[in-house]
């Protein structure tokens, strides 16, 4: 890219100020949908879809159709974003922004993430206003563990966009992610004092109060924000009711999170990956806390079928196995199978993923349930340190650790899990599915004091959220 920082061309631009080639006054409006609906999380971004099938000569149109399909995760999606880069690339007029965007794209759809998130920092370097840009640099780093590259974006971004809120939203996810947590909790108030609704600042808040085992703050704090969340798109919406859902099982309102799953994680786009994964790691959560789900996992595996081949990402393919062997559909055995292939068959980037992590992470899911505990302890073992690199925020992929949990107690590896649960408490103190468990573990290992102490932090909050 040519231009300097921050250089901003003559004639069109979008809302934020990123230069866009002349087009109809409907496709810059469409594109300023897309823009900012990508960044609040609405559904007005998929209004580029119509726009780009009605004025085919827009390269920003048809590429921003594009990058919708990707973001849709789903193995169809190369081929589907594939026909709108082909009209991009065959539109009269492109400036250097969109070819920019243009040769993303293309990357993308070519599964050459090195190439398209160097092509990303080339794009906001010339035009940092390109705050989609920015938002699609995090997505992928996201996807391969690289959080300190999700903070370098919004590094190359801030002084041209510091009053946008969204801005300092992704900076607040990506400094939790990257451990740094009370520059999240700065950034993610900020982004509040300038927008309360702000959803990804909301999340990235969210994730603090988690990790630092601010339970009752952080539920009472996304119950306030809930009330802000209507309007969100499929994803968003579910996934800070999922957030929610976790404070309240840490404080034992087990009725509340089953709620929570019926009226709002488990509402929304059932076709689409993260709505799918976000009820499987809630129901698996709810079968670890010792409550029942009901005919729950039949719901979501009868949507999980169709992904009974889908290895377009590691961390998705894990839940959507998990889904399916719970539900105990035969498909689990046909993912498996292709997870197995995916290790020979995926990209230079993400192969060691695949092998070192993904593998023994299914085997490990696929062994508990087929009762082998023991076997799941050593393939989850084995994975558990690598697991970084399948994507995933660290809230997430903690499921991944109560499995090894579960897979331990079920092993009767109780000196092993009294570790695993004591370093948990760390942040979560009080939590009563962990404590409950802890007693258990205590009381097996002939500890009753240790156990009774256990037992009485569960009641005690239990006690404080009886309601």
């Amino acid at each position: 890219m040519s231009p300097a920082a921050g250089h901003r061309t003559s004639g069109p631009a979008d809302y934020l100020g990123s230069p866009v080639s002349p087009c109809e006054p409907a496709t810059l409006a469409a594109v300023d949908d897309f823009v900012g609906g990508f960044l609040t999380y609405e559904p007005r971004a998929l209004a580029v879809l119509k726009a780009a099938d009605a004025d085919a000569e827009s390269a920003l149109a048809n590429a921003y159709a594009g990058v919708l399909h990707m973001l849709g995760e789903h193995m169809a999606a190369p081929a589907k974003a594939a026909a709108y880069l082909g009209r991009a690339e065959a539109a009269p007029m492109a400036n250097e922004r969109e070819r920019g965007i243009i040769a993303f794209l293309r990357a993308w759809i070519a599964d050459d993430i090195d190439a398209a998130l160097a092509i990303a920092d080339e794009v906001v370097e010339a035009f940092p206003t390109d705050l989609a840009m920015v938002k699609l640099s995090q997505y992928l780093n996201l996807n391969r563990g690289d959080f300190p590259a999700m903070l370098r974006i919004t590094d190359a971004a801030l002084a041209a966009n510091f009053a946008v809120p969204q801005l300092h939203g992704m900076r607040a996810f990506a400094y939790e992610q990257c451990h740094l947590l009370a520059d999240a909790e700065a950034a993610a108030r900020q982004a509040l004092h300038m927008h309360i609704r702000e959803p990804w600042a909301q999340h990235a808040l969210a994730h603090v109060m988690l990790t630092q085992g601010r339970i009752s703050e952080g539920g009472e704090f996304m119950d306030a924000a809930s009330e802000t969340w209507a309007g969100l798109n499929s994803f968003m919406y579910t996934h800070n009711w999922w957030h929610l859902a976790l404070f309240h099982l840490s404080q034992g309102r087990g009725e509340r999170v089953l709620e929570i799953y019926d009226r709002h994680c488990w509402t929304q786009d059932r076709t689409y990956s993260q709505d799918q994964i976000g009820a499987v790691s809630l129901l698996a959560r709810l079968e670890f806390a010792g409550l029942e789900v009901g005919e729950r996992w039949a719901g979501v595996a009868e949507h999980l079928v169709e992904r009974a081949e889908d290895v377009v990402q590691p961390f998705l393919s894990l839940q959507y196995l998990l889904g399916l062997a719970r539900a105990g559909r035969p498909e689990a055995e046909t993912l498996m199978a292709a997870i197995e292939r995916r290790v020979h068959e995926a990209p230079a980037h993400s192969r060691r993923a695949w092998a070192e992590a993904a593998l023994p992470a299914a085997q490990a899911i696929m062994a508990l349930e087929r009762g082998r505990p023991g076997a799941a302890v050593e393939r989850m073992g084995a994975a558990l340190p690598r697991l970084v690199e399948v994507g995933g925020s660290h809230a997430q992929r903690d499921l991944f650790e109560q499995i090894f949990l579960e897979a331990l107690l079920r092993d009767g590896r109780l000196s092993r899990a009294q570790q695993v649960l004591e370093l948990r408490r760390a942040f979560d103190p009080d939590g009563v599915p962990l404590n409950l468990a802890l007693a258990r573990v205590y009381d097996s290992l002939g500890l009753p004091e240790l156990a009774a102490r256990a037992a009485s932090r569960a009641l005690r909050t239990q006690e404080r959220h009886a309601c």
